[in-house]
């Protein structure tokens, strides 16, 4: 077959394709339990179509999967979500949703692979269910940021207070995010890389 001029197999959309200017990618994760927005925060911020591996949820489900606070969803990401952002002419992050049910957590592994840092999503009202999440990251070595998600029914505490409930140090930042605003989520990313920058330079003088 002659694919040179062959309208079967189209190339990347436009608005896919990755500006010539890019020099670096990064590889990032966007960590957390189930329903705390991890998808909507991909799709929120990605400048590409995300790619999505939700699934409808069955009753198989019932008493396996926790879903406090999430009645209403009816699939869930049995994979991961992916997506793109660039953050300047040179640098792109690629951002990969890990998913949220406990019995898909084996395929973390996976996805931590080659991640230079990560975003955990909290939910106040199920604080307890971070503390697995940052466990894994801390044992793999990747730095993370913590974002809380502002559901509008969720309890509002100080930074002072949830840095004590999540056991965390100073040198991690906790802020708000509404996953559903690019430009929340973006900011989120940005305190991230401004992060993972500190961390750099400070290896190079060490």
């Amino acid at each position: 077959m002659d694919f040179k001029n062959s309208d079967t197999i189209p190339g990347p959309r436009t608005e896919d394709r990755l500006p010539h200017t890019a020099e670096a990618a990064v590889k990032i994760v966007i960590v957390g339990g189930f329903g705390v927005g991890k998808t909507t925060m991909v799709g929120s911020v990605s400048e590409i179509r995300p790619l999505t591996t939700e699934e409808t949820m069955t009753q198989a489900g019932i008493g396996v999967d926790d879903n406090f606070g999430s009645a209403s969803k009816t699939a869930t990401t049995v994979a991961m979500d992916f997506g793109r952002i660039t953050i300047t002419d040179e640098l792109v992050l690629y951002l990969f949703g890990t998913p949220g049910q406990e019995r898909f957590w084996f395929l973390w592994n996976g996805l931590f692979e080659g991640a230079l840092g990560a975003v955990v999503l909290v939910d106040t009202r199920r604080l307890e269910v971070s503390f697995d999440v940052m466990g894994r990251l801390e044992e793999r070595g990747v730095p993370f940021v913590v974002a809380v998600n502002t559901f509008p029914d969720a309890p509002r505490y100080p930074v002072a207070e949830l840095r004590t409930a999540l056991d965390l140090p100073e040198e991690i930042p906790i802020l708000d995010c509404d996953v559903r605003r690019r430009a929340s989520s973006r900011d989120v990313l940005m305190t991230l890389m401004r992060m993972l920058h500190a961390i750099a330079m400070k290896g190079a003088l060490t």
